[in-house]
This record gives C-alpha cells, structure tokens and sequence, in this order.
C-alpha cells in the first residue's frame, strides 16, 4: 500500500517563557544565552516529540528560535539596520479598515522590529544557524521520523519585509539576498535536513508588494523571484528541497488573492521538488481543480494543505481525507503529501489557533491521511 506520508509547513505554537526571551533579545537586550539555548533545546525536544505522537512522518523545529520566518535574519545577515518606514498593509485588509483595527486591538498582529537595508548583505553571523541545526539533529536522533526538514525564507519574501534603501534595483537587491541565503539553505541540507523555502511573495506579494500593480506585472515578477530563488538554489538537489507558496496566514477577507491558476506556471517553474500550498481554507479550497489543469512535472510531489491554520475547528479526517483524495486523482498517492494552509506560529507568540488545538488539528490530519491511503490500496486499477 502507497501510504500518504504527513508533513507541516514549519512554525509551532513557542512557550510562553521562550516567547519573552526572543522578543528581548530582537530588542537587543542582553539574555541568558545559556538560559536560552537551555529553554531551546527542551522546546524543540517536546515540539518534535509531540509531532511524532501527532504521527507526522517529516518534522521540523517549529522555528522556535525566530521572531518571525522572514526578519530574524538580520540577526544573521550583514546590512541590515532597525529603523522607521511605513509598513505595507494587505490590501484586503485596507478594504475593511473597522475589521483591521479590530485585529490591531485584539493583538492579532505581531509588532515587530523593521529592518531595512541600509548596506551589503553578506551571510555574517553562521553561529546562529549551527546552534538551530545541532538543536534539530538532538531532538530527532531516535524518532520514527520519515525526515525534518528546516525553514528559510526566500530572496523574495525577504524584500518585501525588509525595504531596501542601498541596492540600485530590486533585481540587484534579490542577488544579493540569494547569494547570502544561499549560505543557510545549503547548511541546512548538509546538515542531513530539507530546506524549506518560505515564499509567500509569489503569492501574498500580490495584495502587499504588488499591489498596485497588474495582475500580468505581478505575475512577470513572480516569475524574476523564482529565478532568484533558484539560483540560490543551483547547488542544492531538487529533492533535498521544499516549497511553500502562500497567500497571507491570517484570517480575513482574502478577495485579493490572486488565483493560483495566474500562478501556477510560474511556481512550477521552482526547483524544489515538494510544493506546499493553501487548500483548506475558504478562499483557496476550490483550487484544487487548477492543479488538475496544468502541467506539474513528473518530478513534483504536492503536499496541499489539508487543515486551515487560521481556525480553531478541528477538522474531520474523512474530510482531510477527500481533500487528499483529489489530489491523489491528479498525481498519484505516491506523490502526494499532507500538509498545513502554513504554520501555527508565524510570529513568536502569535497565532490564531489555541496550542492544545494546534497538535489535536495534526492528529486529525495524520488519521485522514490514513484513511486516504487506506482507501487509495483499494480503488480498482
């Protein structure tokens, strides 16, 4: 029997004592390094640990010690500095400026540092990335795990939260990141881990970066971010990488997404071989049928969201299942995965869904996986 195998796409719900000491030390205040690594370690542990009793075949770290998937590195990389600019707003949520300050009020929203570019970018400061993947290879030595895999965000998403006031063009300036995470995302995969590229920009970038754009504009930039992306990527095995495509964790209107099928060519077009994406919640489900239409390489495997990461219902798992069925009609059961809308913690300290829900979502995840496969051995050939 082809069994679907179980994945995530990376961030988990922090402790609330972690949560405090990465926010003070984002602040640049002085922490207990050894108090720290300490509270690290016994995270990552308990994180991989619950994933494994949750039955997920390829665990990570849950980012435990990022403030967030896609500034933290300015703690790694050279030229960046904390300042003052005007922060891009989802245009969606622009739309509904009542329900936006009503998210603002209730906390929904992480405040985090603004870094900008103010210099050259060099991968500087490695320390942090070793201590992360030492951290992982501990927590998984001896767990029945298909594999983990460790997140990095792409060139892309990585100029759309960091304003750039040194390179000349943006081209220039997606270069430069990619020559610099380049360093991480081969760390990560010699350290025996896939590397997940984070790369909400061919997406949320749309209704953020792109905004006032055409949706052919946007889709010819996409195109140029995927390009950096593999190019960063050109000494790292297609198999040995992951990923993420994503319109926005957070739940709100969501009537400025793109669609995937204005997308989809240029994403395929991306050298890992797993995409991940959103088919589970309200706004993207429906998609599933644009995957049936294009053209995915035989390479490709896809790992759908199969749970929404913005909502507190656990889902059924005859639905996950049904869910993982259509694309199983697609491809094959043997190229599908399962997988999460995008992660439960993108934000240290923030996140729609209650923690104790958090690991109940992927137990229903893994039992409709299960189920799917079970189902798969006995269709008719």
């Amino acid at each position: 029997m082809t069994r679907i195998l179980t994945t995530h796409v990376g961030s988990l719900p922090r402790p609330p004592e972690l949560v405090e000491l990465v926010w003070a030390e984002d602040r640049g205040e002085t922490v207990d390094r050894a108090e720290c690594d300490r509270l690290l370690d016994e995270a990552v542990r308990d994180r991989v640990r619950r994933q494994v009793e949750a039955g997920i075949d390829y665990v990570s770290d849950g980012e435990m010690s990022k403030i967030g998937y896609a500034t933290y590195i300015r703690h790694r990389l050279s030229g960046f500095e904390v300042g003052e600019v005007p922060r891009a707003t989802p245009a969606d949520l622009d739309a509904y400026p009542r329900y936006m300050k009503r998210l603002a009020d209730e906390g929904g929203s992480a405040r985090y540092l603004r870094p900008i570019c103010r210099g050259p970018i060099t991968y500087e400061h490695r320390d942090p990335v070793e201590r992360d993947l030492q951290r992982l290879a501990r927590a998984v030595e001896g767990q029945p795990v298909a594999g983990a895999f460790m997140n990095a965000p792409s060139p892309g998403i990585i100029a759309l939260f960091q304003p750039n006031e040194y390179y000349p063009s943006l081209d220039e300036y997606l270069e430069a990141i990619g020559e610099a995470m380049k360093t991480e995302y081969e760390a990560i995969v010699a350290a025996g881990f896939q590397v997940q590229i984070d790369a909400p920009d061919l997406a949320m970038g749309r209704h953020i970066m792109y905004r006032d754009r055409s949706d052919e504009e946007f889709v010819a930039a996409a195109v140029r971010h995927v390009e950096a992306i593999n190019r960063a990527l050109r000494d790292v095995p297609a198999e040995r990488a992951r990923l993420h495509l994503c319109w926005g964790n957070y739940e709100g209107p969501h009537h400025l997404d793109i669609d995937a099928a204005k997308i989809a060519e240029a994403v395929l077009r991306a050298k890992p071989a797993m995409l991940q994406f959103e088919a589970a919640n309200p706004r993207h489900e429906h998609e599933w049928a644009v995957w049936r239409e294009v053209d995915i390489p035989a390479e490709k495997i896809l790992a759908p969201g199969v749970i929404d990461s913005t909502c507190n219902y656990i889902e059924h798992p005859d639905l996950v299942a049904q869910r993982l069925e259509r694309f199983a009609d697609i491809v094959g059961a043997d190229r599908v995965m399962a997988g999460t809308d995008c992660g439960f913690g993108t934000w240290s300290g923030f996140g729609s869904v209650d923690p104790d829900i958090c690991w109940a979502k992927l137990a229903a995840l893994s039992e409709g996986a299960r189920r799917a496969s079970e189902r798969a051995a006995g269709a008719p050939a």
